[in-house]
């Protein structure tokens, strides 16, 4: 038995296009257009589209990071492996330690803005439907993330192809319909410095509205932790990442745009994410029942995230599981569908703990903005480190393999864009235009402060008691299995 609930993932169980959609859905496309990139309108105002370019371009640099750190070391631990083969073993421990917690909150992040988003509509539809009857639909979605879970790789990397798919497809729909309807009034001004909001002219305003516009990148590293589980990792994963953060930049350059000039970018600035001014309402006023497709979009992409981000926790645990850094029984894989069937059960649990605990607690909006922030805080963090790690990984690696632009120009411009991003997501007023947080979404810093420094106490203890293990954070364990595996200089064949 113990032979049958152990050991690897399954091999060659996903593709590119399986892989790509990872992450995609981890970037929550629809969810993001609506309700993420529209909080720099407020500073960018109608130069939107000028942010959004700005922020994929800054991204990208990020993004070619991991996606070459993703072909020279493709682990399920992804981040954590990185961090360890390019910094230190703990440094890979404590990065991941913090990305499974954060992963494992992305879940309940995205239940939550399921269960208020459906529970909103239908009382706006039909005012008999309770406002406040929220969860529900959030533990329906729960259950069918666990379900795909449980079925394996396939299965959950399937279906959230589809539900990408979906998303997509809708808002680029929604998108040339807006372009259509603009007619004379389409521009590329908006690609301009002219049209920002009050008191944030020129440069300064599109510079704060690509801040915010920043975090609605987050996840393209989701593929990672699949390498162990998809066909030609290397080459996969490396197209994967890049792929995923170019193709929904430039998704969301399009979908910006055609709302910009739709709306008119002299007025953008009081676009936000609810209301008359928002995708919805124009949906509402404008389409028809068009409106129906977006708020489906919507509802499907934050199902997508929860699923992809399901996957990444539980993989990630897994292989920290594997090393015995975290409990063994995270480790568990079922005997036939291979997937991690502990790490699903836990993320359940924790997914289904805070969606009811924080959701009553203080109510699911609030409790929505309390999770993000700690998840981007983190987040952040993690791809402030992986920059840094792909530096002084391919520093170390050898002349041959060092590209001065790709490992350490890149690095250094990745880090330049995510750190203003870090401190708006932490709410410390360095700039402006960042505003300080207030209780209860203020409690994110001392609780990522207090769970890190509860890593700090475990990896002092493992050093003490198994420092075996946490050399083992810098394994490969695919080179077992890959007749292509590491050179002599530490990369490996193209």
């Amino acid at each position: 038995m113990h032979e049958e609930t152990t050991g690897a993932l399954r091999r060659d169980a996903v593709g590119l296009r399986e892989v790509l959609f990872q992450s995609v859905t981890a970037m929550a496309p629809a969810a993001a257009v609506a309700a993420s990139i529209p909080a720099g309108a407020a500073f960018a105002g109608g130069s939107l589209p000028l942010a959004v370019l700005i922020a994929l371009v800054a991204c990208l640099f990020t993004a070619s990071c991991v996606a070459e750190l993703a072909r020279e070391l493709p682990a399920a631990g992804s981040v954590a492996t990185y961090a360890a083969r390019g910094l230190h073993p703990a440094v890979g421990f404590l990065v991941g330690w913090g990305y499974v917690f954060v992963e494992m909150l992305v879940p309940p992040l995205l239940l939550l803005q399921l269960g208020f988003t459906a529970a909103g509509t239908l009382h706006e539809e039909w005012s008999s439907y309770p406002a406040d009857l929220w969860w529900p639909w959030s533990l329906a979605g729960a259950g069918v993330i666990a379900v795909a879970g449980y079925l394996g790789i396939r299965a959950s990397a399937r279906f959230g192809t589809v539900l990408g798919v979906f998303e997509i497809l809708v808002f680029l729909v929604f998108a040339a319909l807006l372009i259509g309807k603009a007619g004379d009034a389409n521009s590329l001004s908006v690609f301009g410095t002219s049209h920002t909001a009050d008191g944030y002219a020129g440069i300064s305003g599109v510079f704060a509205g690509s801040v915010y516009t920043v975090l609605a990148f987050a996840g393209f590293e989701a593929a990672a932790p699949l390498a162990e589980e998809t066909r030609n990792p290397r080459r996969t994963m490396h197209r994967a990442v890049l792929g995923a953060a170019l193709g929904i930049g430039l998704f969301y350059v399009i979908t910006t745009y055609a709302m910009t000039v739709y709306f008119g970018p002299d007025r953008f600035a009081k676009f936000g994410a609810s209301g008359a001014a928002s995708w919805d309402g124009v949906a509402r006023a404008s389409f028809g029942l068009f409106w129906v497709l977006v708020f489906l979009a919507v509802v499907n992409s934050t199902i997508a995230n929860a699923n992809a981000c399901t996957n990444v926790s539980t993989r990630t645990a897994f292989a920290l599981a594997r090393i015995r850094v975290l409990p063994r029984l995270l480790a568990t894989l079922h005997p036939r569908h291979r997937s991690p069937v502990a790490g699903i059960a836990l993320q359940t649990i924790v997914a289904v703990a805070a969606v009811l605990g924080l959701g009553f607690g203080y109510d699911p909006v609030t409790a929505f903005l309390l999770l993000a922030t700690v998840i981007v805080t983190v987040v952040v963090g993690v791809y402030i480190v992986v920059n840094l790690a792909c530096a002084g990984y391919f520093l170390r690696a050898g002349r041959a393999a060092f590209a001065p632009v790709r490992h350490l120009l890149f690095p250094v411009l990745g880090i330049a864009a995510f750190v203003p991003a870090l401190l708006t997501a932490a709410g410390l007023p360095v700039f402006d235009f960042v505003t300080a947080l207030t209780a209860p979404v203020s409690y994110a810093g001392p609780i990522v402060a207090v769970w890190m420094a509860v890593g700090v106490v475990v990896l002092l203890l493992l050093i003490r008691r198994h420092p075996e293990r946490i050399a083992e954070t810098a394994r490969v364990h695919l080179d077992a299995y890959d007749p292509a595996g590491p050179r002599r200089d530490g990369t490996v064949p193209r």
